[in-house]
C-alpha cells in the first residue's frame, strides 16, 4: 500500500514492479492485493497498461483500514471483544488490560495515513542520502 501511495496519481502499477521493489513473491502480493481490492482500498485495471492503484487518496486511507482487512482486527486475545468467550471475563483484570491495548492500537493506527508514511519515507530517504564528492 505504501508503494502504491508513493506512486499515487501516476496510473496503475503492475504487480511485478511492486513485488520487485518490495522483495515479495508476485503470487503472495496478488493474494494481498485481492483482499485489498475486495475491501475497496485498491482498484485494478486489466490490459497492457493495467495494474493496481489506490481507490482513495493516500490521506483518506489509514493504517487501521489496512490492518482490519489483512489481519481481521487488532484484538490481542479473543476475550477482549467477546466476554462470552471466557466464563471469568467479568472478573478478569487482564481483560481490561487487553482491551486498553486494543483501544490504544486502534487510536494509533487510525491516526497514521498513507500520506503521512509516504512523507516520512521521503524525509528519511532525503536525510540519509549522502553524496560523495571525493575525487
Amino acid at each position: 500500500m505504501l508503494d502504491l501511495a508513493g506512486r499515487y496519481g501516476q496510473g496503475p502499477v503492475m504487480v511485478k514492479e511492486i513485488a520487485s521493489r518490495q522483495d515479495l513473491s508476485e503470487k503472495y502480493l496478488e493474494q494481498i492485493l485481492s483482499e485489498l481490492r475486495k475491501a475497496g482500498l485498491v482498484v485494478s485495471t486489466q490490459g497492457k497498461n493495467g495494474g493496481f492503484q489506490l481507490a482513495r487518496t493516500p490521506d483518506k486511507i489509514n493504517l487501521l483500514d489496512i490492518v482490519n482487512v489483512l489481519e481481521g482486527g487488532l484484538t490481542p486475545v479473543l476475550c477482549a471483544d467477546d466476554e462470552s468467550f471466557c466464563d471469568r471475563s467479568d472478573q478478569c483484570i487482564m481483560r481490561e488490560v487487553w482491551q486498553s491495548i486494543g483501544k490504544s492500537s486502534v487510536k494509533l493506527l487510525k491516526k497514521w495515513t498513507l500520506k503521512d508514511l509516504v512523507e516520512k519515507e521521503r524525509e528519511k530517504i532525503n536525510t540519509t542520502t549522502v553524496l560523495d564528492f571525493s575525487i
